[in-house]
């Protein structure tokens, strides 16, 4: 039996949870005791009594049955790590699920170290064929796409789609979407919901098939010889004479634009500054910027995170937190990653062990492994 653990979250303006009362439905069939905390996904909209017929315990904040859980399954791992002193009555080798910002996080890491705790951080997960349901990333990603050209719609002075009218014709909302990841290409996808024209830029041409598929009208790169590539599922960094080029080109595209959805990101680099102040004053007074990459640095110059900034009639909204917004969908599908990827590290577990086994020769586990410790969960070798 594997004794999992749901605390609350603990940093501010977090609603979503790492556990539904689905998933805890879901792994209880594969051999999991839950426990949460009282109030875990109250403000993701699942209420303690949900958890409880679906077969949990709930318990208190203070409560010793972290001293008797194996895995603790959290949305900010790093953020439990450092805020809650419960942490240290965890068993030796316990497993850690969730996001820990691993990238340059050597206190954290030390922390998990220290107290000899095993902990998997979401945001290493490969980017694998095999592990597409488990991408934490990806589910959240799209949510925040999603969100963010609904929050330009709301703050733009025009409409989006076109309208015929008896006092006339009105043009629909054109908007410049900066990246095709998967936030990128959901934003692309909304925006033509609405009715926009939607254009989309991107460091990788072969981008294009995937954005016209979704009705969009693709910029392409710069023609330079050497240009930013691809790796793991993300684009690599690109050099400042490419970014400089973009930035030119961009500029042209920024003067016929309503509104901007930035999302372009490098895991564990700083965002690539694609807007510069001086670009802006280009840009029509009530047009909107949007910025996904705004907690990395930003992709525009000036956006702050969490608010919203004006600037040369333009509206910077700094979007560091857009899922959290839509707490329960983003939760039903966080959990369903965690339970995807807990159920992996279920199957390779001994039938006879008595604890969970991490198996550091599978490429999932070992792409996520953010600290490691010798000795399974449970004691199993």
């Amino acid at each position: 039996m594997i004794r999992v653990l749901v605390p609350r979250e603990c940093r501010p303006g977090e609603t979503r949870v790492a556990a539904t009362p689905e998933t805890v439905r879901r792994l209880s069939a594969r051999g999991c005791s839950f426990q949460v905390e009282r109030g875990a996904g109250a403000a993701s909209g699942y209420p303690d009594e949900a958890y409880e017929e679906a077969g949990a315990a709930l318990v208190d904040a203070a409560s010793a049955v972290w001293a008797q859980s194996d895995v603790v399954m959290a949305v900010q791992a790093a953020d439990l790590v450092q805020q809650r002193p419960e942490l240290e009555q965890l068993p030796a080798q316990s497993v850690l699920l969730g996001l820990m910002e691993p990238h340059g996080n050597e206190a954290l890491k030390g922390r998990l170290q220290e107290r000899r705790l095993q902990g998997l951080a979401l945001e290493l997960l490969p980017r694998i064929s095999r592990a597409q349901s488990m991408d934490v990333l990806s589910s959240q990603a799209n949510i925040a796409g999603y969100k963010a050209v609904l929050l330009a719609a709301s703050a733009l002075d025009r409409y989006v789609p076109m309208l015929m009218t008896a006092a006339g014709t009105i043009q629909p909302a054109r908007a410049l979407i900066l990246g095709a990841g998967v936030a990128g290409l959901q934003a692309l996808a909304t925006a033509r919901r609405l009715g926009a024209v939607a254009y989309v830029s991107d460091v990788r041409a072969a981008a294009k098939e995937q954005v016209e598929s979704l009705g969009g009208r693709f910029v392409d790169p710069p023609e330079l010889e050497q240009k930013p590539g691809e790796s793991g599922g993300y684009a690599q960094q690109a050099s400042e004479r490419f970014l400089s080029e973009q930035r030119r080109q961009l500029t042209e595209q920024l003067a016929l634009a309503d509104m901007v959805i930035c999302t372009a990101q490098v895991p564990g680099r700083p965002a690539p500054r694609l807007i510069e102040d001086a670009m802006l004053t280009h840009m029509r007074p009530g047009s909107v910027v949007v910025d996904l990459a705004v907690a990395q640095g930003g992709n525009c110059e000036g956006t702050q995170p969490g608010t919203t900034v004006l600037r040369h009639g333009v509206q910077l909204i700094g979007a560091d937190q857009l899922p959290c917004s839509v707490g329960n969908h983003a939760s039903a599908l966080y959990a369903r990653n965690l339970a995807a990827l807990l159920e992996h590290i279920l199957n390779a577990t001994p039938a006879e062990a008595t604890g969970l086994h991490l198996d550091l020769n599978d490429e999932i586990v070992a792409g996520c492994l953010f600290t490691q410790s010798p000795v399974a969960v449970g004691g199993a070798a």
